[in-house]
């Protein structure tokens, strides 16, 4: 059997997001892609792990999902191969609940990584295989290096590197900016069958 080659490995949405075939996203209208995501294969979203609302009717038993999104990413976010993003649970009103997920734009997440953070902010660089602890905050303009586990809860500040098991503050970005934006512009344009040509 041959594979058309015309389809190519990627659908691509009309705001520019990319998702592999080979991608498990699981709840995908409770996923938000911002434009210009790239979701590389085998790579996990778990939107179906959605925020419950203790119910109201009196016949009902426990909770009931609220209408929210899980999992919301900005412009420009890159999951490379094996990552898995997993919104982080935590007892709510006497009842286990999930609460989103949200990350910035230009964010780059490294391959086999898991992020179960609360807020990953704009222009982070995610290294691979880390793991994010539950309802961590990984402020903007942050670079984790890779194999770091950042513990839950833990906030990481502006323009910080951190690194190691646990991970703690290990350097700081100069705060002129970073080159990541242009280099997951770039980084965007090669995935998929037909990378656009750079704009003159």
């Amino acid at each position: 059997m041959s594979r058309r080659q015309a389809k190519g490995d990627y659908i691509e949405t009309d705001s520019g997001n990319k998702v592999s075939r080979k991608a498990m996203l699981q709840g995908t209208h409770n996923i938000m892609l911002g434009g210009r995501a790239v979701i590389q294969p085998e790579v996990m979203i778990r939107g179906d792990l959605v925020r419950t609302t203790p119910s109201s009717s009196s016949g009902s038993s426990g909770a009931a999902p609220a209408s929210t999104t899980a999992v919301a990413l900005g412009r420009y976010c890159f999951l490379a191969k094996g990552a898995l993003l997993r919104p982080p649970g935590r007892i709510y009103k006497g009842v286990f609940t999930y609460m989103p997920l949200r990350m910035g734009d230009h964010v780059f997440v490294g391959q086999g990584t898991v992020v179960q953070a609360a807020t990953v902010g704009s222009h982070v660089h995610i290294g691979r295989d880390c793991t994010i602890g539950e309802f961590a905050i990984i402020k903007d303009c942050v670079r984790i290096l890779d194999g770091s586990v950042v513990p839950p809860n833990m906030v990481i500040p502006s323009f910080s590197i951190v690194g190691g098991q646990p991970a703690r503050l290990v350097g700081e970005l100069p705060e002129g900016g970073s080159q990541d934006d242009f280099e997951l512009r770039d980084l965007y344009k090669t995935v998929g069958n037909n990378p656009q040509p750079p704009a003159s």
